[in-house]
């Protein structure tokens, strides 16, 4: 099968059990600790995570031992670094969070690590590197580190490296600042591993990882008058095999592609995706659900997957008219609408994921709810990320929310269903049927369970 494990088409579905679970238990959690992003880097032995606090935690997958040769390796906690701190806009009398709103991996070249996190303002570019030696015997420093004076020194010594307990450091490289006038909401590295993507509300630009103080504007979607503004952009992605191509999501639920070669402002777009709207069932809420809040390549660069309100669509790149494939995350919450507004729960942002072999998707809901959906076979599960499934290796059991009068033994009402926990953040193992799910300040991990 491919990577992924389940390659496509097979009966055998998948059952997820339990791996870890990270973050304190307190009934009262601080807004800082909550989870902003989750992502795997490009081989899934390393995990990161972003907060509200401005914090990155990256955890590291523990290599098989001769002691314990045949487990599949847990996450522990290898780094953890402030990337950003809070900041005042003084022209703008604006106060500037240290949510960090994205982490995207680079590929790694060397035995460093690279990734770029951003808030609302500015981007870092971040190494994560291992110390395990340390120089002694310098000429003009004592071993404290204080300078000696050259007259003492007598004799030239050849330093040596000393063994020291591991160390992992985080420096930051980088620091690609006041490109947006709006909030960033995407940034994505170019399949040319040189040039990344960042977007917010109204633009698009496109930087080279070792430029800082440039950056090429290459959508613009500003009217000359601010009152005439009918819509923003919510997500941005580069394809991940050419280079040239990029999509971003509006918050009309439209997607638009652009090519960098057929010019080098993007104001037109190659493609447009839009699926007509179904007159029957427009209300009040149809342009709130519509907004796109997700897009996201498939591995393979033929499809894309975007995420509204209500639904996951995955689309073919060749067909712009309607969607191939359209999954109700949560349809039994259209007769909630009005008071998901008043909570303002319809303005959440929820992301959606590929597995390795794009034959599997995977988003969030409420109640600790997530979804998957396996494409070739329509099948849908709904899972529940909560402590009382957390023994380990304990096989999580698909839950039902009952949409009709009579409610079973094992099913859950709408109305009992909790609008504070939220899956927003969710990701997959690249290669191998390993989840990582964000409810709100605890990251849970699943694997799939093996014989």
């Amino acid at each position: 099968a491919p990577a992924g494990g389940d390659g496509g088409g097979s009966n055998n579905e998948v059952q997820w059990c339990f791996l870890q679970v990270k973050g304190a238990i307190d009934e009262d959690v601080a807004e800082a600790d909550i989870i902003s992003t989750v992502e795997f880097n490009y081989t899934g032995d390393l995990l990161a995570t972003g907060d509200k606090g401005g914090r990155v935690v990256i955890f590291q997958r523990e290599q098989e031992t001769k002691s314990r040769p045949l487990s599949r390796g847990e996450y522990n906690v290898y780094s953890t670094f402030q990337s950003h701190e809070p900041e005042f806009d003084y022209l703008k009398s604006l106060e500037i969070e240290e949510k960090i709103n994205k982490i995207r991996w680079l590929p790694q070249q060397n035995a460093a690590h690279f990734l770029l996190s951003t808030n609302d303002k500015t981007i870092k570019l971040w190494k994560i590197s291992e110390r395990d030696k340390r120089a002694e015997g310098y000429n003009l420093k004592d071993e404290d580190g204080r300078l000696r004076e050259p007259c003492r020194v007598t004799e030239l010594r050849v330093p040596t490296l000393k063994p020291m307990d591991l160390m992992v450091e985080a420096s930051p490289r980088r620091t690609f600042a006041n490109a947006h006038t709006y909030h960033i909401n995407s940034i994505s590295v170019n399949s040319d591993y040189a040039t990344y993507l960042s977007a917010d509300d109204l633009r698009i630009n496109l930087w080279h990882l070792e430029v800082t103080n440039r950056s090429f504007n290459i959508v613009d979607i500003k009217p000359a008058n601010m009152e005439e503004l009918t819509e923003v952009i919510t997500a941005a992605e580069f394809h991940p095999h050419h280079c040239n191509v990029f999509v971003y999501s509006s918050s009309k639920g439209t997607i638009r592609l652009c090519d960098m070669r057929s010019s080098a402002l993007c104001d037109q777009h190659s493609k447009f995706f839009e699926e007509p709207e179904d007159p029957s069932s427009r209300s009040f809420f149809s342009e709130i659900i519509s907004s796109i809040s997700d897009v996201k390549f498939s591995h393979s660069g033929r499809y894309m997957m975007t995420r509204d309100y209500l639904s996951v669509k995955v689309w073919d790149l060749n067909m712009e008219n309607r969607p191939v494939e359209t999954y109700q995350v949560h349809e039994y919450l259209r007769s909630k609408l009005c008071s998901l507004y008043e909570n303002d729960c319809i303005f959440d942002k929820f992301e959606c994921c590929w597995n390795g072999s794009d034959s599997t998707i995977m988003t969030g809901s409420y109640n600790n709810f997530f979804r998957t959906f396996e494409r070739s076979t329509q099948r849908d599960t709904t899972l529940e990320a909560s402590r009382e499934s957390s023994k380990p290796r304990a096989i999580l059991k698909p839950r039902k929310v009952c949409t009709t009068g009579k409610r079973k033994k094992d099913e859950i009402t709408v109305d009992s269903l909790d609008f504070n926990k939220k899956i927003l953040h969710t990701a997959w193992h690249p290669a191998e049927n390993i989840i990582a799910v964000a409810a709100t300040n605890n990251l849970y991990l699943f694997q799939e369970k093996v014989n």
